[in-house]
């Protein structure tokens, strides 16, 4: 796993006068039909994606998708091939504008060999309004932890700490890359809460994360992207419902194929030693499958969720269909 990095404003860069504040505006960032090619490769093709004070946006994606241009753009760390960025009404290369935003990314690192609090007390002075420390220690759960040099933490502990330093200068718009990576449950739960906390105040909040449970739980507004291009934006509830039917997992004997005859079926998956079964009538497929295999057992029937929603979102044959 790779470690984290921060991203803060040069500490010399003295602020002026701030953009329009936030309780005047509804748009917070915006990338407008963005294309960013590397090269041959097109990382994003004609995107667009808006971001609103006080939401959580969860922009999910396969790997390659174009979630890390889109988060550089709007760090103002790589410019667009076409289209316009603007963070906060501005430039995202503007001073200004980079004193009002904290990141927490997977893409680097920060020096070992300080101490948190020593971290703490220098990414606290590239701002003009940081948090109180104190504020910072226990809204990342660091207590004790001051002293500790950053080489000698847990991994779970060197995420707490670098979402504490994307705090430091209690920022309105937060960039969280896979923020939970190496955490436990309670430590997890705990970030959960903080950053419901962040939306409560008014702040935004883009996150980026693998843990399909993460971007239901916290998301207000999901983005799913794949190849460069948007393929569905909605609440999660929305996204779930782009997959039609209810979900039943069971172990049976009985043969994919098979299966897939069933009246209302639309999608098997495996599951290790079970089977997921995708059907606009539940009730009747399950009949149905007690009658043909009385050893049938593990049965649960649940809605879709977001993982299958993204699954079937992100498929070769869903992302062809919305780009035609």
């Amino acid at each position: 796993m790779s470690a984290s990095a921060v991203i803060s404003p040069a500490s010399h860069a003295a602020p002026a006068a701030w953009p329009v504040p936030l309780s005047q505006t509804r748009t917070v960032a915006r990338l407008h039909s963005i294309t960013k090619r590397y090269g041959p490769t097109l990382a994003l093709d004609n995107f667009s994606l808006e971001l609103r004070a006080g939401e959580v946006v969860a922009l999910l994606g396969p790997n390659g998708a174009g979630k890390t241009t889109a988060v550089r753009l709007l760090l103002g760390l790589i410019a667009p091939t076409a289209g316009t960025v603007r963070v906060l009404g501005r430039d995202p290369r503007d001073s200004d504008a980079r004193t009002r935003i904290g990141a927490m990314l997977q893409i680097g690192r920060v020096p070992e060999m300080l101490r948190v609090g020593e971290h703490i007390d220098l990414f606290r002075a590239y701002y003009p309004s940081p948090l109180p420390t104190a504020e910072i220690i226990r809204a990342a759960k660091l207590e004790g932890l001051e002293n500790k040099m950053f080489v000698k933490l847990s991994g779970g502990q060197k995420q707490r700490a670098l979402f504490g330093l994307a705090l430091c200068g209690n920022p309105d718009l937060i960039f969280l890359d896979e923020p939970t990576v190496g955490l436990d449950v309670e430590s997890r739960r705990a970030m959960w809460d903080r950053i419901r906390a962040l939306s409560a105040a008014g702040k935004t909040v883009l996150l980026t994360t693998h843990y399909l449970e993460e971007a239901d739980s916290l998301a207000s507004r999901v983005v799913v992207i794949n190849k460069g291009r948007t393929v569905c934006e909605g609440t999660p509830a929305e996204i779930r419902n782009r997959v039609s039917g209810r979900r039943i997992r069971c172990i049976t004997r009985l043969t994919g194929d098979f299966l897939l005859t069933l009246p209302t079926v639309s999608e098997i998956r495996e599951d290790r030693e079970a089977v997921v079964i995708f059907a606009e009538q539940p009730e009747s497929v399950v009949r149905e499958l007690l009658q043909r295999d009385p050893t049938l057992h593990g049965l649960e029937i649940s809605a879709a969720a977001l993982e299958d929603a993204f699954l079937a979102l992100t498929s070769g044959h869903a992302a062809a269909d919305v780009a035609s």
